[in-house]
């Protein structure tokens, strides 16, 4: 797990504001908090403000903080500790985020790693070649049982082999992307092989 710092001065935008549609959509969640409570509306707001520019610069956390009356610390602060937010330029079609916490490591990670390496780019925060893809290890992103896994946008891939990783980054890069979830014959985080107990029901 790398130390999460900004991206360099050069990456930087010289300025960042929302559309007026995000504004008008940013002044609806800040009403929804009592008078001297706004400030609770900042991880949403945030969220918005990668989701416009596709990651979390410098501009845009002291656009948030500004709107919402906070310190520029205190906005820095949150957009360091949550991995949702991308703090350098990434990939146009995806950011993969893989989780590298102990379940994960314990079952295969490595090799969605070294994928990674290969087809995206050798270091982590780094675009591919073509620009289309990003990556990144965090901690846990709550799948254990179907480990290991990633995330890419709000889907999570799991239970992957470096082959069926290799077939998730394919169909995005195509723009067929494969179903989310287990990437094995399991329904959600459901036993492998289907149920062993409780079959039958008695009348």
């Amino acid at each position: 797990m790398s130390v999460r710092r900004l991206a360099p001065p050069e990456l930087q935008p010289k300025e960042f504001s929302f559309t007026p549609e995000n504004l008008a959509w940013a002044k609806q969640q800040i009403a929804k908090y009592p008078e001297g409570r706004q400030q609770s509306a900042v991880i949403p707001i945030l969220w918005r403000a990668q989701e416009q520019a596709g990651w979390t610069s410098q501009k845009a956390i002291e656009y948030v903080a500004d709107m919402l009356g906070m310190a520029y610390i205190r906005v820095l602060e949150i957009a360091t500790f949550y991995t949702m937010f991308l703090l350098a330029p990434a990939g146009k079609k995806a950011h993969v985020q893989v989780c590298g916490t102990t379940p994960c490591m314990l079952r295969g990670a490595e090799e969605l790693f070294r994928v990674c390496r290969k087809r995206i780019n050798h270091e982590p925060f780094h675009v591919s070649a073509d620009g289309n893809l990003s990556w990144e290890e965090v901690e846990c992103l709550g799948a254990c049982v179907n480990a290991p896994m990633v995330l890419i946008g709000n889907d999570t891939y799991e239970d992957l082999t470096a082959a069926s990783f290799e077939k998730v980054l394919d169909g995005i890069a195509s723009g067929k992307p494969v179903k989310p979830g287990p990437q094995i014959d399991r329904q959600f985080s459901a036993p492998v092989g289907g149920a062993t107990t409780l079959k039958t029901v008695k009348a």
